[in-house]
C-alpha cells in the first residue's frame, strides 16, 4: 500500500447562484487529498492518514476517499472544524485564502499517529501539512518512525505566504529530505528552496545532495525533469491540451509517477535507487498524461483508470 499523509480539506472553488451571484462550490481537496484520490481512481493499493473533522465537510472527505477506493483505517477523527481553502481563479491559475486555525488537519499530534501496518510499503507526503505548525511536526515525526524501510516521497508544495517560521519551514523539509527517495518540486518550488543564481539541473543535484535518489522537477507546460541517484538526467514534453485549470495538477503528476513506479516493482528504497533512466522517463511520461487529463476540466478531478 502507498499511504498519502497530509492534508485533506475543502476547496470553495467560485461559482454563480441561479441568478447570477457570485457564490463557492464546496469541492473536496488539498494536495496530499488529491495525490490519493488520484491513486485510487488509477487502481493503485492506497490508504490516507489525515486528521478529519466530524463536521459535514469531514463526513464530505471521508466519503469522497471511499467512492474512490481509499483506505481510511489511518484517518485520526476529532470534532474540530474542516480546514477550508478559498480560491481564486485568474487565467486557469489557482491562488487560495485559508481558515485553517484550529482545524481537525492541523492539530494532530505526534501522539495520535497509529502504528502503520505491515502492508504500508511507501509513503507519500507534502502540501501545506508540513508547513502548519502542530501537525507539521506531526508528519515529521512519522517519517523519522516509520520511514527506513519504506519508500517515501516528498512533494512540498510550497505557498510562501502560508509559511509563518521560514527558518523553522527549512529545518523541518531538510530532516524529511535526509529521509526521502523521492522529492518532487516544481521550478518554482526549486528556486524557492535553493535562492539565487544557477539553473534547474544544477539547483537539482545541490537538493539530490541533501539525501534523496531522485529529484523530479515539474516545469508547467515545458514539462518535466528528473535525475537519477547516478545523475542521469531525465526530461518529457508536457501533454498538449485546453487548460480549464490547474488546480490538481501536480498532485495528479505524482499519483501518476507512484503508480507507474509501484507497477515496475521499484518503489522500494533499492528500487528508487536503481531505477533506470527509460523506466523513470515512461513514470514521467504517465504523470504527464494522468495530470493533462486533470487540468483539461474544473478543478481538482484526476482519471480513472478506464479513461486512459
Amino acid at each position: 500500500m502507498i499511504l498519502c499523509c497530509g492534508e485533506a480539506l475543502i476547496d470553495m472553488i467560485p461559482a454563480h447562484t441561479a441568478e447570477g451571484g457570485n457564490a463557492f462550490a464546496p469541492h473536496s481537496g488539498g494536495a496530499v487529498f488529491n495525490t490519493a484520490i488520484a491513486l485510487g481512481r488509477l487502481g493503485a493499493d492506497v490508504g490516507m492518514l489525515t486528521g478529519l473533522s466530524t463536521d459535514l465537510f469531514g463526513a464530505q472527505l471521508a466519503s469522497a476517499l471511499a467512492a474512490s477506493g481509499v483506505d481510511a483505517s489511518q484517518v485520526i477523527y476529532s470534532d474540530r472544524l474542516t480546514t477550508l481553502a478559498f480560491v481564486q481563479l485568474r487565467e486557469g491559475h489557482a491562488s487560495y485564502t485559508f481558515y485553517d486555525e484550529n482545524s481537525a488537519g492541523r492539530m494532530i499530534a505526534p501522539e495520535d499517529l497509529p502504528s502503520l501496518p505491515d502492508r504500508v510499503d511507501a509513503l507519500f507526503f507534502g502540501g501545506i501539512s508540513l508547513a502548519c505548525e502542530p501537525g507539521a511536526e506531526a508528519y515529521a515525526a512519522l517519517l523519522e518512525r516509520e520511514g527506513a524501510t519504506r519508500a517515501v516521497m516528498i512533494d512540498p508544495n510550497i505557498r510562501p505566504g502560508f509559511i509563518r517560521d521560514e527558518a523553522a519551514f527549512r529545518a523541518r523539509l531538510d530532516r524529511m529530505f535526509a529521509r526521502a527517495d523521492i522529492v518532487k518540486v516544481s521550478d518554482e518550488d526549486l528556486h524557492w528552496l535553493i535562492p539565487g543564481p544557477g539553473g534547474l539541473a544544477e539547483k537539482a543535484v545541490l537538493l539530490q545532495a541533501h539525501g534523496p535518489a531522485l529529484v523530479l522537477v515539474t516545469r508547467g507546460g515545458e514539462g518535466a525533469m528528473a535525475w537519477t541517484a547516478d545523475g542521469t538526467e531525465v526530461s518529457i514534453a508536457a501533454n498538449k491540451v485546453a487548460v480549464v485549470d490547474t488546480v490538481g495538477a501536480g498532485d495528479t503528476f505524482n499519483a501518476g509517477v507512484l503508480d507507474r513506479l509501484a507497477s515496475f516493482g521499484l518503489l522500494s528504497k533499492a528500487g528508487v535507487r536503481g531505477v533506470g533512466p527509460e523506466a523513470l522517463r515512461t513514470a514521467l511520461a504517465f504523470g504527464a498524461r494522468v495530470a493533462g487529463i486533470t487540468v483539461s476540466r474544473a478543478g481538482a478531478n484526476p482519471p480513472w483508470r478506464e479513461e486512459l
